[in-house]
């Protein structure tokens, strides 16, 4: 099976597609000048984006990875989520905390997801 990317550039694909399978790299607020609440919202935003273009949704969500910049962020950013996750498809999921790449990134999420 032929391996699709899509949004290429010289580091990363934003989506790759695989047997069925789509991976997301890492996902962000478009603006990190929010608040963990605005970044998550923003982050999910791009989620949704991007597996509708590659043929998937949140209900098809296998796997979700959340790197937060610090735990304390944990319930607000829950909050966010528990709003977004589509009801009886919770994926399986991971939270950690990390020291991300731009000190004003508060949130990153990587998903990976079954086409529909």
């Amino acid at each position: 099976m032929p391996i699709q990317r899509l949004h290429t550039e010289k580091r990363y694909s934003e989506v790759v597609i695989h047997n069925g399978t789509v991976y997301l790299a890492g996902q962000l607020a478009d603006d990190y000048a929010g608040d963990i609440a605005e970044q998550t919202r923003q982050t999910l935003a791009n989620i949704d984006r991007l597996l509708a273009e590659a043929g998937s949704d949140k209900a098809h969500i296998l796997s979700l990875t959340i790197y937060l910049k610090d735990m304390a962020d944990y319930a607000a950013m829950n909050a966010v989520w528990d709003a977004w996750v589509a009801e009886g498809a919770a994926p399986g999921r991971a939270c950690v905390e990390a020291k991300l790449y731009d000190p004003r990134v508060l949130v990153e999420m990587m998903v990976v997801a079954a086409q529909r």
